[in-house]
């Protein structure tokens, strides 16, 4: 058909005449969507084709665009464009999928500035899809774009989006990077301390940068911030302030804290330090671990203490009463241009906190901040506290060791079949590169690409060179003995052949003779998924990295990995003191090649993301007391980074001018928004629109720092008369499990793990991650084991379990409702031993199953139920029962002698003297038994992610009216006493009650017991108001 001819040739079942009715008629084809069915029969004057017509007409493919422009530079601009399918889907006009493409043109039509290929697919045609972009822009600036959205089936189909550019302004200018001195290289004997200068004995000189870096760091307490591209040596720099900060006197003023934003590079630098400092200095290097007792006294036995955004500012908030936050003597931020990222508005948070305790208690925190080259670094510096000879800024070409970038475009759309594509230019990159044995690392984007890239580069190698494996560097007789070990069958076969891969789903044995290999160069090429470039010190000569984007579940479509992690897998190709340079391959899609020249060549600026992620802040502020009123809190928004872009680049946050009054009232805007959501939440009262007031629900979401979304939910959807199921299904669905990623291919899996489970769903929708949530969670209670990607995303589920459920316990103790807190804390129970709460409690021992936990329970004579049943039984019995070898004997042994085994005493205080309403004092004694051992340690749980203190409730309830008085969380080492205050009832008389004293991690060590109170008139009976 001719593009002149109406769009609905295209559909069958039309009648000719019909059709030329319509191409005569002077009605422009976006009019037609305005009409009714019966306005269209009038209009070809045949009533009855009106219905057909117009369903054709919204059969149509037609998209509605809403773009939203951030500038990034002067000269790129950052599009987020919105699209939203609005015509009716039919499977069998459409299939499965309208494939469109996303044309963004200059001002005349003449130039494609960006172009992308955009597969709309049935399942998401009821959701608003975003694609994000950058597209060049040139001074003087043309009045606008236009986005064309053009669908590659459809003649007629087309949208156009003009996009002005009338209030656009433009970033300011970047100030010009530092310049690298050509200074004689400082010899290590520079520290002038023989204790020092022994932890450097691999090399006699630093490199330039540590050497232009070092008398700012070592020599004075100014705050420093050094920027300079990843593998420059920057740790180093920070060991100079550590080695400045130890060198000052005793041990008491040494509390330096190191912040990694990720979790993997505060791992490799506690281990890392521990052997440097730890021990051959004596400094004691601690590891936060995110729970607060614990990290409390590691802070106050560290020196040096590591730590991640999250657990750091959870420790910080309640700095005004933990002296040990004020006596922080050093404050190290690593890869700070993550200011950017996911973890950005946390890691702002925290800096912006550490200044501000320093301003208000007077005394100096020294801050020392480490990032890759940034444009905007002055702004990060002065953020900081740095002055201008402690700002270090390096261009992103000065290394140490000089870095060769190749950027490769692939013009294929598809995302799988492209990276099948990139697998020989990977091999034949490596050919070239890495000539006589030097290593090469292969960054993929899923588990699954590292197992398939290994076995094609192994293929290609064998069919050039034969039988001889190429990249096998060590003896193939060698390599048995190192492969006996290794579980991954698949890494059985490609480590012979000189071929390895890591990823995450690897055990740590699997992983870590993978790396020795590489590194002790056995091997020559190492695949690894792109996670795996944080916290993994892999030098290499030739990285390449295969493909650039990853599948993002949350948003259903491939986005590109953003440039911190780009720049990390770059930094890997980088061996000093053994290459003189290193080369670096990047396979990318074809349309991003401009992008990456730009921002790989030069260095980038980072923005802030705080204004997104205000509330919870806010409301930890306002719980602390920092923030009291609403002018408070706009102080608190000067101490940021943000505040310092926001003048930079004004449109990037939303502001449409730079004056005082435009800034003034954008924070006053961002502040009363904050503050209104989280008053409708009941986590803030405001008083007299103007003072602030912590309310219940706020202090419980800032305790456990939890988000003031979930706590919300978790107020509004419990009822008294919840059941497990319910309790379930509002654990999963916190906002903590929003993040869990959807991968491709997992909904199956899903479905299928839901279909086993004891609490079913209706319809399920397996692409939503709080389903995926309660599933994992009920796999875990029924020991359906999980593997892979599932298995990892099961443990972030139960981390954040607990923290949850204690705020659910608070929120339902504070309704006053008895037996919903009791099976909260048994779900709590149930996550950390992951079992059902019906299971027989024997399933906590070790080697138990179901069918001897069954045996046991018939045992002839005495039936087993409990562990302590189990304890005291004859010796002889017992191993004629459970029928097991000696060392699982001991296992068991060991358990038993582990398990709580507490006396509980308690009295009423003056329970002769209770008068109705009153408050009644009830005092319990706790000692436990600790079987000849000096401390409790962590729960004997196998199945739980990582070591857990034990924790307990005591819990006082009226069970006639399931009414609970008291509650109280308590941590027991040997004894304790506890008192716990209610109000005795309005009525005279005899009146019971239970206490119970329940704990969160085994199952089958709960007491109650009843007791009663003895209420009398008060002698002073008529005088006394009520």
């Amino acid at each position: 058909m001719w593009s002149v001819q109406t769009p609905l040739r295209q559909f069958t079942g039309i009648p000719n005449e019909i059709l030329m009715k319509l191409e005569k008629k002077d009605l422009s084809w976006e009019r037609y969507y305005d009409l009714s069915s019966q306005e269209i029969g009038e209009l070809i004057r045949y009533p009855k084709m009106g219905r057909q017509l117009h369903k054709c007409i919204h059969q149509l493919p037609k998209l509605n665009l809403v773009a939203h422009v951030q500038p990034i530079t002067r000269t790129v601009l950052g599009f987020e464009l919105t699209i939203t399918p609005d015509f009716q889907w039919d499977d069998a006009v459409h299939g499965y999928v309208e494939p469109f493409w996303v044309i963004v043109e200059d001002n005349d039509g003449e130039y494609i500035l960006h172009h992308e290929y955009f597969m709309l697919k049935k399942q998401y045609i009821d959701e608003d899809h975003t694609l994000n972009f950058t597209v060049p822009i040139y001074e003087p600036l043309p009045p606008q774009y236009f986005i064309r959205v053009v669908s590659d089936k459809w003649l007629g189909s087309q949208t156009v989006l003009p996009v002005c550019f009338r209030h656009l302004i433009l970033p300011e200018k970047y100030p010009p990077a530092t310049e690298l001195l050509d200074l004689q290289p400082l010899p290590v004997t520079a520290l002038r301390n023989p204790a020092y200068e022994a932890l450097y004995d691999a090399f006699k000189h630093f490199n330039p940068i540590q050497t232009q870096v070092f008398t700012v760091l070592y020599n004075t307490d100014d705050n420093v911030l050094v920027a300079a591209p990843t593998g420059s040596g920057k740790t180093i720099c920070a060991e100079f302030a550590l080695l400045r900060n130890h060198q000052k006197g005793p041990d008491s003023i040494m509390r330096a804290v190191y912040i990694a934003p990720i979790e993997a590079v505060a791992k490799e630098r506690c281990r890392d330090w521990e052997e440097k400092f730890g021990k051959r200095l004596g400094i004691r290097v601690v590891e936060l671990t995110g729970e607060a007792a614990t990290d409390l006294k590691l802070l106050e036995r560290g020196q040096i203490i590591i730590s991640t955004p999250e657990k750091w500012d959870a420790l910080s908030r309640r700095w005004k009463q933990r002296k040990q936050v004020q006596q922080v003597s050093l404050f190290i931020v690593d890869e700070l241009h993550l200011i950017g990222g996911e973890m950005g508005p946390i890691l702002e948070i925290i800096v912006s906190r550490m200044r501000r305790i320093s301003s208000h208690i007077g005394s100096n925190i020294r801050i020392v901040a480490l990032s890759a080259s940034l444009a905007n670094a002055k702004d990060l510096g002065e953020w900081i506290g740095a002055t201008s000879h402690g700002l270090f800024n390096f261009p992103p070409g000065v290394r140490p060791v000089p870095l060769e970038i190749h950027i490769q475009g692939v013009d294929i759309s598809n995302f799988e079949a492209r990276m099948q594509a990139m697998t020989k230019p990977t091999y034949t990159a490596i050919v070239q590169h890495s000539r006589n044995g030097k290593p090469a690392l292969v960054f993929v984007p899923t588990r699954k690409h590292a197992r398939l890239t290994a076995l094609d580069l192994c293929t290609y190698s064998h069919a050039d060179r034969g039988e001889k494996p190429s990249f096998l560097l060590g003896s193939g007789e060698e390599m048995n003995t190192f492969i006996s070990g290794i579980k991954d069958e698949t890494l059985k076969g490609t480590l012979p052949l000189g071929v390895g891969y890591l990823h995450e789903g690897l055990n740590e044995f699997d992983q870590e003779v993978v790396i020795q290999l590489f590194l002790g160069g056995r091997i020559q090429v190492c695949v690894a998924t792109s996670l795996m470039c944080w916290g993994r010190s892999l030098p290499s000569h030739l990285v390449v990295v295969m493909g650039t984007q990853y599948y993002d579940g949350r948003e259903n479509a491939h986005t590109d990995y953003p440039i911190t992690d780009l720049l990390q897998m770059m930094g890997h190709a980088s061996r000093p003191l053994k290459d003189n340079s290193g080369i670096c391959v990047i396979l990318c899609h074809a349309p991003r090649k401009e992008y990456y020249k730009k921002f790989l060549y030069e260095a980038f600026p980072v923005e802030s993301h705080l204004h997104n992620f205000l509330h919870d802040h806010m409301n930890a502020e306002v719980v602390v007391g920092v923030v009291e009123n609403k002018q408070d809190a706009v102080d608190y928004l000067t101490w940021t980074f943000m505040y310092r872009r926001l003048t930079k680049n004004p449109n990037y946050y939303n502001l449409q001018g730079v004056s005082h009054r435009h800034l003034s009232d954008h924070l006053s805007e961002l502040v009363e928004n904050a503050l209104s959501d989280l008053e409708s939440s009941k986590c803030v009262a405001i008083e007299e629109d103007m003072y602030l007031k912590p309310l219940n629900l706020g202090l419980i979401a800032s305790y456990y720092y939890i988000s003031y979304t979930t706590i919300e939910r978790f107020s509004s959807s419990l009822m008294s008369k919840t059941k497990m199921k319910g309790l379930l299904d509002i654990l999963a669905s916190a906002s903590e499990y929003s993040q869990i990623p959807i991968r491709p291919g997992e909904e199956e899996l899903i479905r299928k793990l839901i279909n086993h489970q004891r609490f079913s769903f209706e319809n399920p929708k397996c692409t939503d991650p709080h389903v995926k949530a309660n599933a994992l969670l009920q796999a875990h209670f029924s020991r359906h084991t999980v593997v892979g990607n599932l298995a990892a995303d099961q443990r972030e589920v139960l981390l954040s379990a607990h923290r949850l459920l204690q705020a659910m316990v608070d929120v339902i103790s504070s309704n006053g409702w008895l037996s919903l807190a009791l099976s909260a804390m048994e779900l709590s129970q149930m996550v950390t031993q992951g079992m059902w709460e019906r299971d027989s409690m024997l399933l906590q021992i070790p080697h138990f199953t179901k069918e001897l936990a069954k045996r046991c329970q018939e045992n002839p004579g005495r039936s087993i139920e409990t562990v302590f049943d189990l304890v005291e039984m004859e010796d002889d019995e017992r191993r004629h029962l459970l029928q097991m070898s000696d060392s699982q004997l001991l296992d068991i042994a060991r358990f038993c002698n582990r398990f709580p085994n507490i006396d509980m005493t308690y009295e009423v205080l003056d329970d002769d003297d209770v008068s109705p309403g009153e408050n009644v004092t009830l005092q319990v004694t706790l000692e436990r038994d600790l079987e000849g051992r000096a401390e409790v340690g962590p729960v004997d749980a196998p199945r739980y992610p990582k070591p857990k203190e034990e924790g307990w409730w005591l819990v006082v309830g009226d069970t006639s009216n399931n009414q609970l008085l008291a509650i109280k969380r308590v941590a027991l080492q040997r004894k304790a006493k506890v008192k716990l205050v209610f109000t005795a009832p309005g009525e005279v008389g005899k009146k019971t009650f239970t206490i119970y004293f329940m704990c969160d991690s085994y199952l089958g060590c709960d007491q109650e017991y009843n007791f009663s109170v003895d209420v009398k008139e008060g002698a002073e009976d008529g005088s006394r108001s009520e």
